[in-house]
């Protein structure tokens, strides 16, 4: 049983590819996704094992003789590496799903997008760690329709996102701004280098549909073609071609983190709230964690946020 909660919010400032180890279709490798919503999501023991290679990285500087030390400290609160000890760890991680995802926008750039159902599993998650939410209930939401807090954002009265037009409803616009200020002072990183995102996220933030946003989400991910050159030939090798999905950056995901007491059978065990103290010390200590795959190439990099109960 844990007996410490905190949400994890994860915003991505690059491209982030958690690969579904899947392929379907003409892309090769896509990103793991929810099976129910078809939304984009981030495997906890993916997000675990990000963490503890922030917590080694910046535990780079400990003397040779104090190494053997923190492995075993970092076996306790994670769990060990190899079978020869068996104990759980002290920390999960659960499955991080999306909140925001960013959509291009005809005015504005880009708007970050969301819909009814990811706000109210994000209110749902935020409840059962013992946040007090106090965002409005949204309205009915028709698909073709949405809400939006910044009429600025229209042309000729309508939203146009890609290639697509919506009509902004007159419903409760004093939601989505209220849902908006509380995410961007909550969820986004803090520092003054995500200043605009969050003044951005106050007054971009649109709701749609859950079945208009299921389609971004889907469908306007970034996917990249990948040639492997010979280099003998300077011509394409046969297979050589192949296309990766990434979750675009400015995209936002929330997890579950919870904390228990180590459970090692040593004795000298950390408390949950001591547990929870550390993880959370490594999170905002740390700059940036990297997750899912191609990092040689500046992928994965998300900046954590974590909300307590």
């Amino acid at each position: 049983m844990f007996q410490k909660h905190a949400a994890l919010f994860l915003y991505a400032v690059s491209p982030v590819h958690m690969g579904a180890g899947q392929a379907i279709g003409v892309i090769d490798n896509l990103i793991q996704r929810e099976r129910h919503t078809h939304h984009p999501c981030f495997a906890g023991s993916g997000i675990k094992g990000a963490v503890r290679h922030a917590w080694e990285a910046l535990s780079n500087g400990v003397p040779e003789g104090e190494k053997g030390k923190l492995k075993a400290h970092l076996d306790a609160i994670f769990g060990p590496e190899s079978n020869k000890e068996l104990h759980a760890g002290a920390v999960s991680f659960g499955d991080a799903q999306l909140v925001l995802f960013p959509v291009r926008s005809l005015r504005g750039g880009y708007v970050y997008a969301t819909c009814p159902t990811a706000i109210e599993r994000a209110r749902r998650l935020l409840s059962l760690i013992g946040v007090n939410i106090s965002w409005p209930a949204l309205p009915d939401i028709a698909e073709g329709q949405c809400l939006i807090a910044n009429t600025a954002l229209l042309s000729d009265k309508k939203l146009h996102l890609e290639a697509f037009e919506y009509t902004a409803s007159d419903g409760n616009n004093e939601a989505v701004e209220k849902i908006a200020t509380w995410l961007a002072e909550n969820a986004l990183p803090a520092g003054g280098g995500y200043d605009y995102f969050r003044n951005k996220l106050k007054s971009d933030l649109v709701v749609l549909s859950n079945t208009d946003f299921g389609y971004f989400s889907e469908h306007a991910t970034l996917v990249e073609p990948h040639v492997r050159i010979n280099d003998a030939t300077g011509t394409a090798d046969d297979g050589g071609l192949f296309f990766t999905e990434n979750l675009p950056p400015e995209s936002l995901m929330v997890a579950p983190l919870l904390a228990s007491q180590t459970r090692t059978g040593k004795g000298n065990d950390l408390e949950a709230e001591a547990v929870m103290t550390q993880v959370c010390t490594v999170l905002n200590h740390a700059k940036y964690l990297q997750i899912g795959g191609d990092a040689t190439t500046g992928r994965g990099l998300v900046v954590a946020k974590v909300v307590e109960g």
